[in-house]
């Protein structure tokens, strides 16, 4: 098999995981190189443990290491603004390579791999959304392929323990670019997207509170759509899974919602609950915001890789 070569920009707690989930369950992709700032890291250092070359001179210095004349594919688990000069520099360099985006630039497409994976195959430049994003949108989607939505909510709580240092720093970037992609990947009419840190200790799992307000439908119907699209995001993340039974409630139009900048609605609301468990390869199984990203990234690359060498 053609395997292709990545880089990974950021050798944190994600770009860390993400290198052993390469190594360990990639079908299509193979570690090139992982990319650092700080040459007293310890991803750094676990990638030298386990044969990958490094580099702790940024993307600059992933340009001039050998192995970067093989590398197709790059992971960008840095910051917002890092990663449009990141995508810049190597476009210079490399006008054809792929990059994959953890971070909430956006500079490419929302990507969601069971809701639109399969439209982004082509594109040099992909974004993960959010942690909260990749677990919530695909009960949005889920529901407005059943009934029109006209507005969504969501509410990611994770522990404050796995939330880095690039995950305080983008946290209006976070709120922006999930309520965005609630919108053009999930299909609401309106989104809104809040973030909680949770301090407690123990530290808690990662939970996701989904509130849709669609025209009405078949609750039976929405229901089956959201089991069914929770075994989707199963396929690359175990740990995720419904917390509890959906619960609907029906808004009539003598009682109507007021949504602020869309007016009064009527319809059903829909609640989901979300759980997500790590797979607890490099980070805590608690960290299941993390092991979200880390997952949906490498089944997007897989797929594209798959794409190519199928081309």
């Amino acid at each position: 098999m053609n395997k292709r070569k990545v880089a990974i920009i950021g050798s944190g707690n994600i770009g860390t995981d993400l290198m052993i989930k390469i190594l360990r369950n990639a079908q299509h992709l193979e570690m090139g190189a992982m990319v650092g700032i700080d040459p007293n890291s310890d991803g750094l250092a676990r990638a030298a443990r386990m044969g990958v070359a490094t580099t702790h001179e940024g993307v600059e210095g992933l340009a001039r290491m050998p192995e970067f004349a093989d590398i197709d594919f790059v992971f960008d688990a840095t910051s917002a603004g890092a990663h449009v000069r990141n995508d810049a520099y190597l476009r210079t360099l490399k006008p054809g390579i792929r990059l994959i985006d953890l971070t909430p630039a956006a500079i490419g497409p929302y990507c969601v791999p069971v809701v639109n994976l399969e439209q982004h195959l082509d594109q040099a430049n992909v974004n993960m959304v959010t942690c909260g994003g990749q677990a919530t949108i695909p009960m949005v989607a889920a529901v407005s392929r059943v009934a029109r939505v006209h507005y969504a909510e969501i509410v990611a709580s994770i522990s404050s323990r796995s939330a880095g240092p690039g995950t305080r720093a983008n946290i209006d970037e976070f709120t922006e670019t999930t309520s965005q992609a609630i919108e053009t990947v999930g299909g609401a009419a309106k989104g809104k997207a809040i973030i909680i840190l949770n301090p407690a200790e123990p530290p808690v799992m990662m939970r996701d509170t989904v509130y849709v307000l669609s025209e009405a439908a078949d609750q039976r119907k929405v229901e089956a759509s959201i089991e069914e699209m929770a075994q989707s995001v199963q396929a690359y993340v175990p740990g995720y899974r419904l917390k509890q039974r959906v619960q609907f409630e029906e808004i009539p139009a003598s009682a109507p919602l007021n949504i602020p900048g869309l007016g009064r609605y009527a319809g059903l609301k829909t609640s989901i609950f979300v759980e997500v468990e790590g797979a607890a390869h490099y980070l805590p199984s608690y960290a299941g915001n993390l092991d979200i990203m880390t997952s949906v990234a490498l089944a997007t690359a897989e797929r594209m890789a798959q794409s190519i060498n199928h081309a």
